[in-house]
């Protein structure tokens, strides 16, 4: 089982990077030397392993995916039909009617109908470029970068604390846990016990349940990316903005960055105080806003 799943990731290093939409890239996608030689073997698999196998290659593919662009996003119908595709080149390996040949590129042409559905700017956007792609910047960053950019004082943070889009290691949460804080964090990329594996518009935002939030990055990076969009999802987002301010306790505050001028010109100033911070020469700056009732 472990060497098939090495096998998984051995074959997607092979392809990172390779741009799904670059013209005639679709007839040049091959499975590696070692997954040729895996698929010799599969047949041996059990019913329960396979089950196991598809899952791990349809999350690590999103991982891939992001890896590609931070800016994708794949909702839970997006996640069950990717994972319907891996369980059709797993049946197609196994009963091995078609030439490998022919199976891979099937696959292939699948992943990129299916990333147009899910995703249909990447089509547009990636038509023109190269056969392998710059990757659009996603970094996890220090937890001591993250306190000053988020205006955030240890000894005057309001728990319980909450770090939307935490990053996989959650570097801020561990931080502020080691200073005895409450704090929680969830992202879409993180496994470990101490976060929660889930995106923004799955998590369940309760009203007045949270002392701070905080984002560096994260949300706001999103929903700006989503409102210069013709086909973004902004309205979902301005919807999602307005549960986090919701659910946070009177007195707590909602810091992150980058800010928001489009959606915070229209917050009522009776219940919402906003403060504004330059983020050192950036063209952007890092928002507090504080509940006030």
């Amino acid at each position: 089982m472990n060497n098939f799943q090495k096998n998984i990731d051995h074959q997607l290093a092979h392809n990172e990077g390779k741009n799904l939409f670059y013209k005639g890239i679709l007839h040049s996608l091959r499975f590696s030397p070692e997954t040729l030689k895996a698929i010799e073997c599969y047949g041996e698999i059990s019913d329960e392993s396979e089950h196991l196998l598809i899952d791990y290659s349809a999350n690590r593919a999103i991982e891939e995916f992001c890896k590609v662009n931070q800016y994708y996003t794949f909702d839970k119908q997006a996640r069950e039909a990717l994972r319907a595709i891996y369980a059709d080149l797993f049946a197609n390996i196994k009963n091995r009617k078609t030439p490998v040949e022919t199976i891979a590129e099937t696959h292939y042409e699948k992943l990129a109908k299916w990333l147009v559905a899910t995703n249909s700017f990447a089509e547009k956007v990636y038509s023109s470029k190269e056969k392998v792609l710059d990757f659009v910047a996603c970094s996890e960053y220090s937890s001591e970068l993250q306190m000053d950019i988020l205006q955030l004082d240890v000894n005057r943070i309001i728990e319980p604390v909450l770090d939307i889009g935490c990053g996989k290691e959650g570097n801020l949460v561990l931080h502020l846990r080691n200073c005895g804080i409450e704090a929680y964090g969830f992202d879409r990329f993180a496994y470990t016990n101490s976060f929660t594996h889930s995106d923004w518009f799955e998590f369940e935002f309760k009203n007045e349940q949270w002392g701070t939030i905080i984002s560096n990055l994260g949300f706001s990076n999103h929903f700006k990316h989503h409102h210069l969009r013709n086909d973004g999802n902004f309205i979902g987002y301005a919807k999602k903005y307005m549960d986090i301010l919701s659910s946070l306790k009177v007195g707590g505050s909602f810091h992150y960055a980058p800010d928001l001028p489009f959606v915070e010109q229209y917050l009522d100033e009776t219940k919402y105080q906003l403060t504004r911070q330059n983020v050192g020469n950036y063209d952007f700056k890092s928002v507090i806003i504080k509940r006030l009732k």
